[in-house]
């Protein structure tokens, strides 16, 4: 049976595999696991993205931390890393966020943290999913006095502003800026903070109605931002996701900047600054190979771990890194948040804008992005681990990386989250590796059936 925690928490459709009663679940042996290790009654904060299904989620996963005698927190609409850092700041015992981040309405997640703001251990979770698995029978049941209770904190996303604002000093008057909301947990957090800082905020897709998050908007669709930006002659264009713990950019004639130009700008600005922890930033496997011939003209250290942010973020811990991240924009800077923070992210790029007087477009060509074609090939969630498994597929892959080797690279993952397989193919020629890498997800998605 596959594991219900991914790389990114519980996901699936809501209300068919995402269900009220796994919610429950989930937080009644989530709140059972952590009073096993507590003297106390352990309280538990929950917040959730602007999709429909967060208000039936989150309400059955405060019942169920509540009926086993833990308490809960209920912040309402907001971004994850507003989550990950107030579960610190207010001393509960733990977070969680319901969301699907990047994804249709259709979908939402369960992600934990724990007290120190940090994604829980894969042993914990492990603990969570076997008292699931098991008919959670060895969840208590308390009565009277004994059931949990619920606290409402409306302030909560007054105080992740506050904190973002405090981390970096700078005065944004002057500065036009389109802002697309993704129609989801940034619609206010991001666009109040920028408007405090003084910049001029033309904002897109705010007005998130259940149903709209991510649709044809957001970090995950650029264009409309794009268009804005040239239209209303802004300085830049700041595209968040779902959740906010990712920042796209576009620069002032409408170009995309993705994660890892990002990265590279600021990552480059804290190394002339002093700021960039051991001269290293943590990337993935994915991130452009443009990036490392960034680092080694800069003489900054690049760090590769496998893909997601869980496992950068246990790099940055290990090596004592404060910078990394993924080209989807999914940016973590550890000395300020424990998790990937797109409004953060924003912030420290508006830094380099500001203190360098250079625009965008300029700043992005401190890295040169290598060729790159991604397709994904839609295969059964419970057999996107198994595509090695059949010798058309290897025997294409074997061939593709001898034809690319010395002057690009192949590589094929399972996504973390959602029912695919991605092909990427680096190479010197765009439409040629567009041809290839097209053709092998094709490959993947008939084979794996």
């Amino acid at each position: 049976m596959a594991r219900l925690f991914g790389t990114d928490g519980v996901r699936g459709v809501a209300n068919t595999e995402l269900t009220p009663l796994l919610a429950m679940q989930l937080g009644a042996a989530g709140a059972t696991v952590l009073s096993q290790e507590r003297s106390y009654k352990p309280t538990i904060m929950v917040g959730c993205d602007t999709r429909i299904s967060g208000d039936m989620l989150a309400n059955a996963m405060i019942a169920g931390i509540c009926s086993v005698g833990a308490n809960a927190v209920y912040a309402g609409v907001l971004p994850t890393p507003a989550i990950a850092y107030l579960t610190k700041k207010y001393r509960v015992d733990a977070g969680v966020v319901i969301s699907a981040s990047h994804n249709p309405v259709e979908f939402n997640g369960i992600k934990f943290f724990n007290g120190d703001g940090y994604k829980l251990s894969d042993e914990i979770e492990d603990r969570i999913e076997e008292m699931i698995r098991s008919g959670m029978k060895d969840v208590p049941t308390p009565t009277g006095s004994g059931v949990g209770k619920v606290k409402y904190r409306t302030d909560a996303r007054e105080e992740y502003i506050n904190h973002s604002i405090k981390q970096i000093d700078m005065d944004l008057r002057g500065m036009k800026i389109v802002i697309d909301c993704a129609e989801g947990a940034a619609y206010y957090t991001s666009t109040e903070t920028l408007r405090e800082l003084g910049a001029e905020i033309i904002a897109i897709h705010n007005n998130p109605d259940g149903t709209n998050i991510n649709a044809n908007c957001g970090s995950t669709h650029m264009e409309e931002l794009c268009a804005r930006v040239v239209m209303e002659k802004a300085q830049l264009g700041l595209a968040f996701d779902g959740d906010a713990d990712r920042l796209l950019a576009a620069d002032e004639n409408g170009c995309v900047v993705n994660g890892d130009e990002i990265m590279a700008i600021i990552g480059s600005f804290m190394k002339e600054k002093g700021r960039l922890n051991n001269d290293t930033i943590v990337v993935t496997v994915m991130t452009n190979l443009g990036f490392k011939l960034m680092g080694e003209k800069k003489g900054i250290h690049v760090e590769q771990t496998k893909v997601g942010d869980r496992y950068v973020l246990e790099r940055m811990r290990e090596i004592g890194a404060n910078l990394g991240g993924e080209q989807s924009g999914h940016i973590i800077f550890l000395d300020e948040n424990t998790t990937g923070d797109g409004l953060l992210s924003a912030l420290h790029l508006l830094e380099v804008i500001k203190s360098t007087g250079k625009p965008l477009s300029e700043l992005k060509q401190v890295m040169q992005i290598l060729p790159q074609a991604l397709f994904n090939a839609s295969v059964p969630n419970h057999k996107k681990e198994d595509y090695l498994e059949y010798s058309e597929i290897v025997d294409r892959i074997n061939e593709l990386e001898e034809k690319y080797a010395g002057e690009g690279r192949v590589l094929i993952r399972p996504s973390g989250t959602e029912p695919l397989v991605r092909v990427m193919i680096e190479g010197k020629d765009q439409d040629e590796i567009n041809r290839d890498a097209k053709e092998l997800a094709k490959l993947i998605e008939k084979t794996v059936l």
